[in-house]
């Protein structure tokens, strides 16, 4: 992990590898930003002039290096694009902080220290700064490094950034401390979460992932407790064992409990954990199944989330469910037209083994409902519908209560992970009626986002207010890294999942 120090140092006088500014995008050129006032000195006032010579604009996570001029102590100076600059009398968008901040830590991979002097004009934005440059100096090498170089060593890729000063943040400031130390915490989790989405799926099976589980939880005061395929079993969760019964790696069930003695509230969290999908006997086409390793993604997101929560000590009860399986095809899988029994005891029908993350959502959202907590959060890359509808950057939020959807997408928006509230229209459930079964794990093609999240509102406990985020589109981004964002998994719902538990603790959800 990347370390983080606050630094009243000036950029003059810092050393470092390297030295971050800040450059919006004026109506007559580049300016630059609060925060860099020493170095556009050093430049003799001409940073953004010559900024305007090598063609910056100050776009949104454009990243201009210049060799530092005589007066730095520094060898780089890197400037990054804040977008437009602000209206009289407003600050810098704190995810364009964020963004900027990442794209900054991504272009300084093999750098040891680099000075961050970009606009921190409150708490708030030493939060957003610093958040960005640790997640964006984020790199999954755990696989790489056999190639050799001349002298007969492991040459290894490039390391991320190593060291990142902020510049400006008062280390003595109590705000200022407390946003750097939450920024750390989080930052560190959803990195945790990607590194798990990121594992291959030969080394990450259910088990692993739950030994994984159990190992964090008790460093981290959490309670954990895993159902075995015997307990499934014994259980009844048809739909955790229908869908994981084709594999040699049989499913679990992890629970995570952290509770606060002052707590006033109870969050459940429940995370769809396909730790490969293959759709089973139905198989997915060539070119849908190299990804599916991210199937897993939900999980991933509820248990760093539990573990971020666990580690700022925040005063509400969360309990994190992970429902784990791999969906593979056998002589012992789950056939179309079998029919489940769940563990509500209701039967599912099962037109396509490919719909297989509803199923363990719902044995997991009925034990969940059991303890009967104040709301309940599933994340799950459930659906290619909500991708198509909402593209690959935001995810989808539905509830069956509109004032604590809003909320979610409220809270998302502000932590700067994309989001929009979508309906469960009640004219979509009759396509999953079932001439056989209670219901179907498929209805109507058309609106099948939604479908989904019809089907798994039929298990949640009669008067828990619910929310399913469906994290298909941007829990795995396939292309170029951009902003605080890498290649492959992203961690997507950590940072709205931890910021929803502040508010909860606090009293504060609107």
């Amino acid at each position: 992990m990347t370390a983080l120090t606050l630094s009243t140092a000036g950029a003059a006088t810092l050393r470092a590898d390297a030295l971050v500014v800040g450059v919006a995008k004026g109506p007559k050129g580049p300016v630059v930003a609060a925060g860099a006032e020493a170095v556009d000195e050093a430049f003799d006032g001409k940073l953004a002039a010559v900024l305007d010579a090598l063609g910056a604009s100050g776009a949104d996570g454009e990243v201009t290096k210049l060799p530092a001029p005589a007066g730095l102590k520094v060898p780089v100076v890197l400037a990054v694009g804040l977008g437009s600059v602000p209206e009289k009398d407003e600050s810098y968008d704190e995810e364009a902080l964020r963004r900027a901040a990442g794209a900054a830590a991504r272009a300084l991979t093999g750098t040891k220290k680099a000075a961050f002097a970009l606009p921190l004009e409150d708490a708030s934005a030493v939060t957003a700064v610093a958040e960005g440059a640790l997640l964006g100096a984020y790199a999954f090498t755990a696989y790489m490094g056999g190639e050799k170089n001349g002298k007969g060593k492991d040459a290894g890729p490039k390391q991320p950034l190593a060291e990142v000063a902020l510049l400006g943040a008062k280390p003595r400031d109590k705000d200022h401390k407390a946003a750097a130390e939450r920024a750390k915490v989080v930052a560190a989790e959803v990195n945790i979460a990607r590194d798990l989405i990121n594992t291959p799926p030969n080394d990450l099976t259910p088990e692993a992932f739950a030994a994984v589980a159990q190992t964090t939880g008790k460093e981290n005061g959490i309670k954990v407790q895993v159902l075995d395929e015997k307990a499934l079993v014994k259980g009844g969760f048809g739909g955790i064992m229908g869908v994981g019964k084709g594999s040699e790696n049989l499913p679990r069930l992890v629970k995570l409990s952290y509770t606060h003695a002052k707590a006033e509230k109870h969050l459940a969290f429940v995370g769809k954990g396909i730790t490969y999908d293959s759709g089973g006997i139905s198989l997915k086409p060539a070119g849908h199944n190299e990804t599916m390793k991210c199937d897993m993604s939900g999980a991933a997101a509820v248990f760093a989330a539990v573990v971020a929560v666990a580690k700022l000590g925040l005063e509400v009860n969360v309990t994190g469910w992970l429902a784990l399986a791999e969906n593979m095809p056998s002589g012992s899988a789950t056939r179309p037209g079998d029919v489940l029994r769940m563990y509500s005891g209701k039967t599912v029908e099962v037109l396509n083994t490919d719909a297989e993350g509803r199923l363990v959502l719902a044995d997991a959202l009925t034990k969940a409902s059991e303890e009967n907590p104040d709301a309940i959060v599933d994340v799950a890359t459930l659906t290619g519908a909500m991708v198509m509808a909402l593209g690959n950057r935001t995810f989808g939020i539905m509830a069956n209560d509109d004032a604590f959807r809003t909320s979610i997408h409220e809270i998302a928006e502000e932590v700067g992970e994309a989001s929009w509230p979508m309906p469960l229209p009640a004219d979509l459930r009759k396509g999953m009626d079932s001439p056989t079964a209670d219901i179907a794990n498929m209805g109507e093609r058309m609106g099948g986002g939604l479908v989904a999240g019809l089907f798994l509102q039929e298990f949640v406990g009669e008067g828990i207010t619910w929310a399913h985020l469906d994290i298909a589109g941007p829990a795995f981004h396939e292309g170029a890294p951009y902003g605080y964002t890498p290649k492959g998994g992203t961690g997507s719902a950590v940072r709205t999942l931890v910021r929803l538990a502040e508010r909860t603790a606090t009293g504060d959800l609107g």
